[in-house]
This record gives C-alpha cells, sequence and structure tokens, in this order.
C-alpha cells in the first residue's frame, strides 16, 4: 500500500508514519510547518522528494539506516529525536535527482543519535549537533592532515580518519556515536575521547 502526502500544505498536525502500513511517499510539492512527525519505518519504505519542513519536531521511533532523501529536502527550524545511522542531510549538488531542493538551516539535533551521518552545504553555525557520546568534525575535509597528525585507538585512524578526503566537497560536518564506532572498530569511547579532546573544531 501506498500512502501519498503530495501538492498540499499541512500545518500543525500529527503525522505517524507507521512501517506496518506501507509505503510512505513525502512530496513532491509538499510543505509541512509546525508539524510532528513520528516515523516508525525503514529507509526502503521512506520516499521524501520536494518537501520543506518548517518549525517541524521529526521523532524517529525506529532506527533510520542509510537514509539520503533528506538531501533531496529543506529543513528549515527543525528538531529531531532517535537514532539515525549513515544519512546525509543537506545541500549535495549532483547526488541525485531532486538533491537542488536540499537546504539544511536552523535545525537542532542536540536530542538525536547520529551515527556516521553527514551535513552538506550548509553552515553548520546555525545547528546544534548531539553533545557526547556522540562528536562532530567541523570542515572534515579541510581539516584532514590535521586529524592524520596524531594516532588514533584501535581502527578508527585507518578506517575512518585516513579516508576522510574522499567524502563529497560538499561535507561542512560529520557526526559519530562514540559507543557504536567504538565497537565497530575494536576501541573505546574513552580512548577515543582522550584524542578528540585535543581538537577544538570537534564538537562533543
Amino acid at each position: 500500500m501506498n500512502i501519498i502526502y503530495e501538492d498540499r500544505q499541512i500545518e500543525g498536525e500529527r503525522l505517524e508514519l507507521d512501517g506496518k502500513k506501507g509505503n510512505y511517499y513525502l512530496g513532491p510539492n509538499l510543505t509541512l510547518r509546525r508539524c510532528t512527525v513520528v516515523t516508525r519505518v525503514s529507509a526502503r519504505w521512506l520516499h521524501i522528494r520536494q518537501t520543506q519542513f518548517i518549525d517541524c519536531a521529526i521523532e524517529v521511533k525506529q532506527e533510520l539506516k542509510n537514509h539520503q532523501d533528506w538531501v533531496k529536502t529543506s529543513l528549515k527550524g527543525c528538531r529531531f529525536s532517535g537514532r539515525l545511522f549513515g544519512c546525509d542531510f543537506g545541500h549535495w549538488p549532483d547526488f541525485a535527482d531532486g538533491w537542488e531542493y536540499g537546504a539544511l538551516v536552523d535545525c537542532d539535533f542536540s536530542e538525536a543519535c547520529l551515527d556516521a551521518c553527514r551535513f552538506h552545504g550548509c553552515d553548520p553555525r546555525t545547528l546544534r549537533f548531539p553533545p557526547w557520546p556522540c562528536f562532530t568534525f567541523l570542515n572534515p575535509i579541510g581539516r584532514s592532515r590535521e586529524l592524520n597528525s596524531v594516532e588514533w585507538p584501535g581502527r578508527f585512524g585507518g578506517v575512518v580518519v585516513e579516508n576522510l578526503h574522499q567524502d563529497p566537497p560538499s561535507t561542512v560536518a560529520l557526526t559519530y556515536h562514540a559507543p557504536s564506532v567504538a565497537k565497530r572498530l575494536g576501541t573505546t569511547a574513552e580512548e577515543l575521547r582522550s584524542v578528540i579532546e585535543k581538537f577544538d573544531f570537534i564538537v562533543y
């Protein structure tokens, strides 16, 4: 079953996206203003195109993994909560059809748990990133030489830091969840933090 929201404006409503009910399509030509969007759906069942979220609360109740449709979406003044892994936000030129609609400004991720999430083509000074145990590299490509100048614990250096230059040029920030990445890469959150604390361009 396909559940479609398109060609309209919705204000002040609560949208419950439940994966048990089918595919959800948000857009094209959809504006959500001051809405609460509650999603319990995997990335494969959530499709967002040419949608504006303005002053919305986006509550992720089921971890959203590897969801790139946010870069085809305008997000302004929105608040995120819940777990997101491998997601991209913002303005990523030439990524895929609809990239020109991607925007991110004045959004708050402080209540979210982000891991391996990237922010593109936006001003990170307008964003609130999640606090420790998450941590965020600002300007990771431009700072990659400095980040590679120190020894990182486990496989974090070889897997993450050495490959920062391969991220898209539009990448302005990159967020990880320390306990999760430590478990994947053979270290601990405490060992990671001991290195993170050396840099003033890592937010934690």
